[in-house]
């Protein structure tokens, strides 16, 4: 059995292009990296089970298993990576360089360096030993609809006492963050001449009375909800893209509006949907069928895990930092639906994600390695 190292395996990892996007022009299948590290923890004595994600382009999910019993721990990922500028980048995306003590390449820090410090740290346990299993989960399409994590969850093929999500937090321990919801409002208007507005009804001016609605939302969520744990405080509403209308002289026939809604924990998305339509409701009324709403993606529900928790005090204890809070989501609140205590954690970045020219510093090797070994032989040993 040759199996490879730290380097090798992240080359292989970041050589297997596995783009998560809505546009088909960018989508593409994960089945090479699930390929990869199936043959890799097969090879260390895993049982391996590969599930095909429904309703996916050619999506696939992985979960790795070792030893025997009930519990244990459950080191989880997601196999996908964003898109990527060609021209910002200063090397090849999908080829490992190694400059300045870093390694740069799609992926490197979200996430599928995480895979490499696992398979590292897998190689030398005595397996025999093992009083608990240990699971390694690589899910598909996180950076998008999160369909690998929301599928694995209905399946329920592992129990494990804790799990970890390996998402770049520079090692240090994430306990809460924020939900995330994003939707269409259209505006159904009546086309006509510029010089006639009685003739027709203009659905930019509809789309002005709804921004006035949910400005006053905006408010409102200010005002009545916030957690000092978070770097931005309360829940928050963002205009992220408007489109409407074709020429000066018409009247415009169709305008949209795209938001997000980012939670707090302890706010549920049938919350959300319900203050929306509230929000929207007197324009709605007042303009019968011309006001509808449409989900973009399908939400994200907002993670808490306890900071007295056992995982949580471990977590302060093996990295040396305090958990905190993060305003970007993750899939840790579709693992916590295993029942398991669950953080996540793991080497890189935030700030790296989604950027050209990303990298995994070299400093993060030896402390990532150290940790999961703690963790694996606190909860499998």
């Amino acid at each position: 059995m040759s199996l490879p190292n730290f380097q090798q395996a992240l080359t292989q990892l970041i050589a297997s292009p596995s783009i998560s996007a809505t546009s088909t022009q960018w989508d593409q299948s994960n089945q090479a990296v699930i390929e990869l590290l199936a043959s890799w923890f097969s090879d260390l004595g895993f049982s391996i089970t590969i599930q095909q994600v429904p309703d996916s382009r050619n999506k696939y999910n992985l979960l790795a298993k070792i030893g025997e019993g009930t519990g244990g721990l459950l080191l989880s990922g997601h196999s996908d990576t964003v898109p990527f500028d060609e021209k910002g980048w200063d090397s090849d995306p999908f080829t490992i360089t190694d400059k300045a003590d870093k390694f740069y390449g799609l992926g490197s820090c979200d996430m599928k360096g995480f895979f490499a410090f696992i398979l590292q740290v897998c190689k030398n346990l005595p397996v025999k030993q093992l009083k608990k299993p240990l699971y390694v989960l690589a899910t598909a399409d996180e950076e998008t609809t999160m369909a690998g994590a929301r599928f694995f969850i209905e399946q329920q093929l592992a129990k494990p006492d804790v799990a970890i999500i390996g998402e770049p937090t520079n090692l240090q321990p994430v306990i809460m963050h924020k939900g995330h919801m994003s939707h269409r409002i259209s505006i159904k208007g009546k086309s006509g001449h510029s010089s006639l507005p009685n003739k027709g009804v203009n659905a930019i001016e509809l789309i002005y009375q709804v921004i006035e609605k949910l400005m006053a939302l905006k408010k409102d969520l200010i005002a009545n909800y916030q957690n000092e744990a978070f770097t931005v405080t309360e829940p928050t509403l963002n205009f992220g893209a408007i489109k409407g209308g074709d020429s000066a002289n018409r009247i415009c026939g169709d305008c949209y509006l795209d938001i997000d809604l980012r939670a707090l924990p302890g706010i549920k998305d049938e919350e959300l949907l319900h203050w929306l339509s509230e929000a929207l409701k007197p324009v709605a009324e007042k303009y019968p069928g011309r006001v509808s709403m449409q989900e973009l993606h399908a939400s994200s529900p907002a993670f808490a895990e306890s900071a007295d928790s056992e995982l949580a005090k471990l977590a302060e204890k093996f990295s040396g930092h305090c958990c905190q809070a993060v305003n970007y989501a993750t899939e840790a609140p579709y693992i916590q639906q295993l029942g398991c205590q669950t953080i996540v954690l793991g080497p890189g970045s935030i700030e790296q994600a989604h950027q050209v020219n990303e990298f995994l510093a070299f400093d993060q090797i030896k402390p990532t390695e150290k940790i999961l070994l703690d963790f694996i032989q606190n909860y499998c040993f």
